[in-house]
């Protein structure tokens, strides 16, 4: 029996589980408007505003093709120096940029915490497709831009250009991630990533092609997962000119284990953030 004047309620009611194809909806509209904000903060309203996502990138790619052009830089193959510069260029915008925008990116977004829906890795992954975007558009309009002046010619296997590509990218947001969650506990993952990734650099595959190292060097270049994506985008572009060396099974390996790394990391330091 109810007393009069009450009605009978449950003591608690569970909250539903949202299915599957509504948890994704939720999840697309959380990083639009993470990438929207992050893109406003980070270029604002002014000026050209969102066009410097790509326009910052080319101008870094352009300037160092005119600088290679104009040295007459030689790098050890028979690839025009424009599209060498530009295919090895722009892979370090992927991998060496994304690490940085991901060290210590939750602090000054600890507030967005707040909301029940935005969680630590949608907030890397929100600058990571920004990154990606940006120097994606640039290597293709550059391309397109190089080809139209008569500077270089179109890939010769255009699918192993974009295989070659995202498996740079993947391994350039696996180490964002990674550095990324690690920076939370400590400031040091900063101080030694920006003289590392300058130390790396020259030994990234941007600068050389590995068949023009020495037999007994490349075994070591090849250590770096980035070289071998960096040998595919020119396999795919220069098939006919470029001989290239690289193990995709090594560099997935590397991406997978980093991946895998990252999003233990990010879990484990989930119950450390303290939002203020």
């Amino acid at each position: 029996m109810t007393a009069p004047g009450l009605t009978h309620q449950p003591a608690c009611t569970p909250e539903r589980v949202p299915s599957l194809h509504e948890a994704l909806a939720i999840e697309r509209r959380v990083i639009f408007a993470l990438l929207m904000r992050e893109a406003l903060t980070r270029y604002g309203r002014h000026n050209i505003g969102f066009l410097w996502l790509f326009v910052e990138p080319m101008i870094f790619t352009v300037g160092v093709t005119a600088l290679w052009s104009l040295t007459k830089t030689v790098h050890g193959s028979s690839i025009p120096i424009t599209a060498f510069a530009l295919t090895g260029y722009s892979s370090v915008l992927l991998w060496r940029n994304m690490p940085g925008r991901c060290i210590n990116a939750l602090y000054p977004n600890l507030p967005l915490l707040y909301h029940r829906n935005v969680r630590i890795l949608d907030i890397f992954i929100a600058r990571l497709v920004l990154e990606f975007m940006g120097a994606t558009m640039s290597f293709m309009l550059l391309g397109i831009l190089f080809h139209m002046i008569g500077w270089m010619e179109l890939p010769e296997d255009l699918l192993e250009v974009i295989g070659g590509w995202f498996i740079l990218a993947w391994f350039g947001m696996a180490l964002a991630l990674f550095l990324g969650a690690l920076s939370v506990r400590s400031e040091l993952v900063e101080k030694l990533w920006h003289p590392l990734s300058y130390l790396v650099f020259p030994l990234s595959g941007s600068a050389f092609m590995v068949d023009a190292l020495p037999h007994e060097a490349q075994g070591y270049v090849l250590l770096l997962p980035m070289v071998h994506g960096v040998e595919i985008v020119r396999e795919g572009y220069f098939g006919s000119y470029a001989h290239a060396h690289y193990d995709l099974g090594y560099v997935i390996a590397i991406a997978s284990t980093l991946t895998f790394l990252a999003l233990l990391q990010i879990r484990a330091i989930a119950p450390e953030i303290i939002i203020e």
